[in-house]
């Protein structure tokens, strides 16, 4: 019987793509990261996206934090989307070796 990955053991896919323009992705998030530390990394990109969205929010002609905010919470989701891709196939061949 084959053991299940621990949730320390899984890593990034690395299919997840981000920054589409016309049709065509211009970064993808790399495969063979720890899940734990791409979620670490992603939390430290949504605390800075959330510091600069107040920033925009609070004052005049700050559409550079905005925009900032804006990259900061697409590789964030490309992030967060791969490791749901991880952990789901990881569900899928734990519920299929039942």
């Amino acid at each position: 019987m084959h053991k299940a990955p621990h949730l320390q053991d899984l890593k990034t896919a690395g299919l997840t793509p981000f920054s589409i323009h016309h049709d065509q992705a211009l970064f993808r998030v790399n495969s063979g990261v720890p899940l734990l530390t791409a979620l670490s990394h992603v939390s430290d990109l949504l605390h800075l996206s959330k510091m600069l969205a107040e920033d925009a929010a609070m004052e005049r002609k700050t559409d550079r934090y905005a925009w900032a905010s804006h990259y900061l919470q697409e590789m964030s989701k490309a992030v967060i989307d791969d490791v749901v891709k991880v952990i789901a196939v990881s569900n899928n061949h734990q519920q299929a070796e039942r």
